[in-house]
């Protein structure tokens, strides 16, 4: 298992070792022990997972604290262009972001700790996203940060996007209060 330390600090890009053989491949996708021992110390409640048509975008959600969640993102079947946002007070990075391209065919995941708005564009048809929380949904603390806002401006790759109504009606990113305080 390859970690890689994201371009804002607390993001991590985690590549799995693939085994190949005649009958397909091998590989695991979530290994407590070997995340710990590379000082990854978070623990998961629970498993999420959405099936997206091409050009959908999921974007750009968070829960509140005390509520917050990290998230650990793969891709079961199709691409997504991932997507996390800074929106930790305080933070050298606030309202920069990372841009991830994962795949069923590459297999990385990507760690995306609380203090960051995530989202995903649907890159193929019937993509799937499984992504595994470090606390349950609690929809009195969910919100989120409009996909298109202009002052991230993030090129999400996709030319006609599909958006739900929460996600076209979501809050501009001048005018969020983060309750979210970036700590060294």
């Amino acid at each position: 298992m390859n970690i890689i330390e994201g371009e804002i600090p607390g993001l991590l890009i985690i590549a799995p070792d693939i085994y190949f053989d005649d009958r397909g491949y091998f590989f695991e996708s979530y290994n407590e022990e070997k995340l710990a021992l590379a000082g990854f110390p978070f623990r998961f409640v629970q498993d999420n997972e959405s099936c997206s048509k091409k050009g959908v975008i999921r974007a750009l959600h968070f829960q509140h604290p005390p509520y917050e969640q990290g998230k650990l993102v793969r891709v079961v079947s199709g691409n997504i262009i991932d997507v996390a946002v800074d929106i930790r007070k305080g933070s050298p990075w606030y309202g920069k972001y990372q841009k991830v391209f994962l795949s069923a065919e590459n297999k990385k995941q990507f760690w995306v700790p609380s203090g960051f708005a995530h989202g995903f564009a649907a890159m193929d048809e019937n993509t799937i996203v499984s992504y595994k929380c470090t606390s349950h949904y609690h929809k009195a603390s969910e919100d989120s940060i409009i996909w298109s806002d202009p002052d991230l401006n993030i090129d999400w790759g996709v030319k006609t996007p599909v958006v739900s109504d929460r996600d076209a009606e979501a809050q501009r990113f001048s005018t969020f209060e983060s309750k979210f305080i970036y700590s060294v």
